[in-house]
């Protein structure tokens, strides 16, 4: 969708913004632009709406040079977000975000029903927030019309330039969750601008770390994170990259270990090869969990006993939740379920495994590349839940 073809810029007073730039940005990804200030990311994004001119090299969009085309076409059909958002202090929230369909000649009645569609979208009710002026709003809520605005005449490429660095971190954490949502509906082709590397490792499928004027590293965040190219990469990632590589490894079913199981009905059982078992309803979802000992000492069916089964998460949830949820319940494992409504999901998150601090390492050496972890010894069975 977007092609780089060797580009540089340089200035007059021989400044170099970038120097040979050659990348791809495949339709529907979203790639973050990461670096510090002045390292020419904000320049390359600007370069594929034109706002800045190369001097050697291609830009392609869809295969065609962007050189060739009318800039204000070319703009009219790409999103553009900035992070001082831009909104007309003059116009209603719905009309900013009817501006480019009603400039590019729709009809201002559908123009105007497309604006409260994509306010709902972004998480602001039209019949509440369509009335009001940009001052009457959150920085956050500015942030979303923006959004929204650039979104208004369905264009294939976003470019969105620091879009969230001037609210407050609480406020960044839920716009960026509200665009991921966003992104997993409509899924543009997104260039995403940004100098804070958890935000670019959270929110891009790819990461291009800049030095000066140029790409160091473009690659996944797994690999950037767990195998940087070089010394400046791995300096500006920081020491406690294993600890973000958390939040993009993804919990799988192969990194879990199967506890024993007993069935709700079941009698409680006299004896279990661990210190624990997990209790199952008849479509195979956690209802619970039984201590050996507690099964020992009392009767009944295992339904009937089952302590609450807190710390569970979906399959595919990042390693920093599932680590997350095993501290907030003192607990040495977490349950894995299915995801509601997933294929393989059959009775509505049935039980596939536990995660424990082993297999969440074990996980973390696959995403950096380093293969499985040469621990000695077979898997053992998990901690006890705390209280038994």
């Amino acid at each position: 969708m977007i092609r780089f073809e060797n580009v540089s810029k340089r200035y007059a007073d021989g400044t170099s913004a970038v120097d040979g730039l050659s990348f791809e940005v495949a339709a529907g990804e979203l790639v973050t632009l990461v670096g510090p200030s002045g390292c020419g990311k904000t320049t390359t994004m600007k370069m594929v709406n034109r706002l800045v001119e190369p001097t050697s090299g291609r830009v392609l969009l869809d295969g065609a040079d962007v050189a060739d085309a009318d800039p204000v076409a070319l703009r009219r059909g790409i999103g553009y977000v900035i992070q001082q958002v831009g909104l007309f202090p003059h116009r209603t929230v719905l009309d900013n975000t009817a501006t480019v369909p009603h400039l590019l000649g729709v009809r201002r009645a559908a123009a105007r029903a497309r604006a409260a569609e994509l306010l709902e979208l972004v998480g602001l009710d039209p019949a509440v927030h369509g009335a009001r002026y940009p001052d009457q709003l959150s920085g956050g809520q500015r942030q979303r019309v923006g959004v929204a605005r650039a979104l208004a005449a369905d264009p294939p490429v976003l470019l969105m330039d620091e879009p969230f660095g001037a609210v407050d971190p609480v406020v960044r954490e839920r716009l960026q969750s509200e665009f991921l949502r966003l992104q997993r509906e409509v899924r543009k082709t997104v260039l995403f601008v940004t100098h804070d590397i958890e935000e670019a490792v959270r929110l891009g499928d790819r990461i291009a770390v800049y030095g000066q004027g140029r790409i160091e590293q473009f690659d996944t965040p797994a690999t950037v994170l767990g195998a940087p190219a070089g010394g400046y990469v791995a300096d500006f990632v920081g020491a406690d990259r294993g600890l973000k590589r958390l939040a993009v490894t993804a919990v799988e079913e192969r990194d879990l270990e199967r506890p024993p199981v007993v069935r709700t009905d079941d009698a409680l059982p006299r004896e279990v090869d661990a210190p624990w078992a997990v209790v199952l309803d008849a479509d195979g979802a956690p209802r619970g969990w039984v201590s050996a000992a507690h099964a020992r000492a009392r009767t009944g069916t295992a339904g009937e006993h089952a302590r609450p089964l807190d710390a569970w998460v979906p399959l595919g949830a990042s390693l920093r939740q599932a680590l997350a949820a095993m501290l907030q319940h003192d607990t040495g494992w977490v349950a894995v379920r299915a995801p509601t409504g997933s294929a393989a999901d059959g009775a509505g998150g049935r039980f596939l495994g536990v995660l424990t601090p082993a297999g969440l390492h074990t996980a973390l050496r696959r995403s950096a590349g380093a293969g499985p972890a040469g621990a000695p010894g077979g898997p053992t069975a998990p901690d006890p839940v705390p209280g038994d």
